[in-house]
């Protein structure tokens, strides 16, 4: 079993958590690839669907060369469309995640909350940094 291990992502801390899933691995491959993709867009689209949500289809890569994500709307529905090749794991699943976010329209705090029941469903955690505050002066 591959893992992310422990580092941070801009000001959080990301470290990895030992949430099965149902095929019994961990979703943290440090190569990615289409099927760990299909995976992930598949638990992304169950979640997303058990909370009332429109699930997005999912592609990869972009039509558009040069692009990380695309989302494109039609009558029938959301397409995602995400790049995997030589990106890391971490990033392909945050544009995912987003991409649901979009699709959905969701805006704070109900963006903030999915977001953040999403990385905890791929197994990830987070402690953001301590904010330090100067003294107030009375």
């Amino acid at each position: 079993m591959q893992t992310l291990g422990r580092g941070w992502v801009g000001s959080v801390k990301v470290r990895k958590l030992s949430v099965p899933y149902p095929s019994g691995k961990v979703l943290l491959p440090m190569q990615s690839t289409t099927v760990n993709f299909a995976t992930a867009a598949r638990t992304l689209g169950r979640e997303a669907r058990e909370r009332g949500l429109l699930v997005p289809g999912f592609r990869c890569p972009p039509r558009v060369i040069g692009l990380d994500r695309t989302l494109k709307r039609t009558n029938n529905g959301v397409t995602v469309a995400v790049r995997v090749k030589d990106r890391p794991w971490v990033a392909i699943l945050a544009d995912m995640i987003e991409g649901v976010i979009v699709a959905n329209r969701l805006t704070p705090p109900l963006a903030d909350r999915f977001r953040g029941e999403m990385w905890l469903t791929l197994g990830f955690t987070c402690e953001a940094l301590p904010i330090t505050r100067p003294p107030q002066v009375a």
